[in-house]
């Protein structure tokens, strides 16, 4: 679904990543994980052409999109549900879901209404607080919506920046299985998560970040089980990462 083939990306002159290979194949959930500025987020900000990379090439199922803009990308199956959640908040949530169909091929009234109604059976609580304004819901809810809204445009590639920061483990426990059931209708998902143990345990393979570069990639219960991660991340008190 994805290949990336030294990337390079940044913010101006400053570089962050430091000409990235990899691989992520289609119908699969691949975690990326590592410490505060190791350039997570700014790989998805990349992949979802909210930044320009600098270098190299990014490939979506056979296409080079490498200049894509982040509306083109949008178009072309990409989802980038972004740190912080970031819903429209004075918007009840029924428009916040419509409006994740912008940018689909498919927009038709009864498609609309279709798709809407499979985001109300993923999560319950949305169908609960449809007139509600997101503003108003709890962070677990905002959470669930901006992956709702996400899904309605229908994505081949789902892009996650920590989703399930700040949330209280039952919630983030019910999101990470609906994440589960999007994957096996076989949505690719590319998981940033602060959380190490919770994400190599989601994923199937699993890539960690250090200074823009990779450090180790491999089947994710092989990474869980690295000295390297064992001794950074799951020697006391999970770190608590944010990224770039």
């Amino acid at each position: 679904m994805l290949e990336v083939r030294n990337l390079q990306s940044g913010y101006g002159p400053i570089p962050v990543l430091r000409g990235l290979d990899m691989s992520v194949a289609t119908g699969k959930t691949v975690a990326i994980v590592g410490a505060n500025g190791a350039g997570k987020t700014t790989f998805l900000r990349t992949i979802s052409g909210l930044l320009r990379p600098s270098a190299g090439l990014v490939v979506l199922a056979g296409d080079d999109v490498t200049a894509f803009p982040a509306h083109a990308l949008a178009r072309a199956g990409v989802a980038h549900v972004p740190e912080g959640r970031k819903v429209f908040k004075p918007l009840d949530v029924q428009t916040n879901l419509e409006l994740g169909a912008y940018a689909r091929r498919e927009r038709t009234p009864a498609s609309i209404r279709s798709d809407m109604e499979q985001m109300f059976e993923l999560f319950p609580r949305l169908r609960e607080r449809r007139t509600q304004i997101a503003g108003t819901l709890s962070g677990g809810e905002q959470q669930m919506l901006a992956i709702g809204r996400a899904l309605m445009g229908r994505p081949r590639l789902l892009l996650l920046d920590e989703p399930s920061l700040g949330l209280a483990p039952q919630i983030f426990s019910d999101i990470f299985r609906v994440l589960r059931k999007v994957r096996d209708q076989g949505v690719t998902i590319v998981l940033v998560e602060q959380n190490v143990r919770l994400a190599l345990e989601q994923a199937q393979t699993a890539y960690v970040f250090q200074g823009g570069s990779i450090a180790l990639s491999g089947d994710s219960k092989d990474v869980l089980g690295s000295d390297l991660v064992q001794q950074a991340y799951l020697g006391g008190a999970l770190n608590e990462e944010r990224g770039y």
